[in-house]
Order: structure tokens, then C-alpha cells, then sequence
């Protein structure tokens, strides 16, 4: 055990990182290695207001970077509604698609939850019930290349785009919300080459918090 207690059921672990900094990748393989009944993964991508709610800068250009982008209540419910063992129905987010048809999802509750996102740590009501915490980092000149790649692939946005939003709102969001948070972080993966190893031994103490639950059982 990290904390060395004996673990509480649901055992809640919250994942950030800067943008392009690899969470969503990781969580993939990590998602892979556990079946439904052990593991939930809710990510706050699916939280953000509608565009017309966004703030927006100097240059009336949308600010997803902001903890008020997303709807804080409603992550804060339907993590709570998952502790208390309901599941949750949520609509994935489709950024500037808006002829796309968003997915439905639904989480089923689990004996281990993981939240992702860039707030979950600044949201200070959901910080306070996490068991663990886990921040993710990388050099900033290669979450911005990795940014401008992801981008263009998946949202369609051209690279002075990402630069623009990289400037006047990624790097200042991250000084604010996620940097600060780093050296009380439980454990901090940088990204350069991978994190197979960091996989591995996340992988391992869930697998163990699972077998606490067994033994429990």
C-alpha cells in the first residue's frame, strides 16, 4: 500500500497532467489490464459546458482552459453517484464538431475508480477524496508537438491554432491549476520515452487493493 492503510471501498485514484503530457494514453493501458467489475475510469472531458457557456479571451477565442469550463457540479455527482454504487449515464464531448453525434457512455460502479482531467486536483471537494494521487509531466516543447499532432488528427485544428491556444491558455492554465499541485502529487510520471514502468507499478497496487478487497469480501 502507498499511504500503508488498509484500503476504503471504493478506492478513488485521480490522474492529471498537463495537456499532451500522456494521461489518456496510460489510462488506456491501464483500463486494459482490469475488467469493468474491477476498475472505472470517468474523465472530465466529458464535463464542459456547451460552447455558448465558455469564457473567451481578449480575442473572442474559446477558452477550454479555465476550472469553470467545465461543469463542476455534475462531475461532482456523478463521482458521488458511483461511490454509492449507481451507475452513470454521460454524453462524450465533441469540442468544434458540432455536426457530430456524441457517444453515450455508462459507467458502472467498481471497487477502484480512476478520475482524469486537468482539475481534479484544483477542484478541491473531489482532491479531498482521492486515496491516491497521480500527476503526469513531460518537457513543455514535447507536449506541445505532441498537442499540435493530436490536434490536427483528431479535432481538425491547424497548428497556429494550437500555438495560439498553447500560449494565451495552456501554459498559463497550467502554471495556475496543475503545476502547483505537483510535489504533494503521491506519485509523478514524467513522459519522455514512455511510462512502462510507472504502468507497471500502478497496475501492481491496484491489483493489490483489489486483492484487500477479496480478502474483505
Amino acid at each position: 500500500m502507498i499511504r500503508g492503510q488498509t484500503p476504503q471501498f471504493p478506492y478513488l485514484i485521480g490522474i492529471v497532467g498537463g495537456s499532451a503530457s500522456g494521461k489518456t494514453t496510460l489510462i488506456k493501458e491501464l483500463a486494459a489490464r482490469f475488467s469493468m467489475q474491477q476498475l472505472c475510469v470517468i474523465s472530465q472531458d466529458h464535463y464542459y459546458h456547451p460552447l455558448h457557456l465558455q469564457a473567451r479571451d481578449e480575442q473572442g477565442e474559446v477558452n477550454f482552459d479555465l476550472p469553470t469550463s467545465l461543469d463542476r457540479q455534475r462531475c461532482l455527482a456523478d463521482l458521488r453517484s458511483l461511490i454509492e454504487g449507481r451507475p452513470v449515464r454521460i454524453r462524450e464531448y465533441t469540442f468544434n464538431r458540432p455536426d457530430a453525434e456524441p457517444e453515450e457512455h455508462i459507467l458502472e460502479p467498481a471497487p477502484v475508480i480512476i478520475m482524469e482531467g486537468l482539475f481534479v486536483f484544483h477542484y478541491r471537494e473531489i482532491a479531498e477524496m482521492l486515496d491516491l494521487r497521480i500527476f503526469i509531466d513531460a518537457p513543455q516543447d514535447l507536449m506541445l508537438s505532441r498537442r499540435i499532432e493530436r490536434d490536427y488528427r483528431e479535432r481538425g485544428y491547424p497548428e497556429e491554432v494550437v500555438r495560439y491556444q498553447w500560449d494565451h491558455h495552456v501554459a498559463p492554465a497550467y502554471k495556475a491549476y496543475l503545476e502547483p499541485y505537483r510535489d504533494s502529487s503521491d506519485l509523478i510520471i514524467t513522459n519522455i520515452h514512455g511510462f512502462e514502468r510507472a504502468l507497471n507499478v500502478i497496475a501492481s497496487h491496484i491489483e493489490n487493493i483489489l486483492s484487500w478487497k477479496t480478502v474483505s469480501a
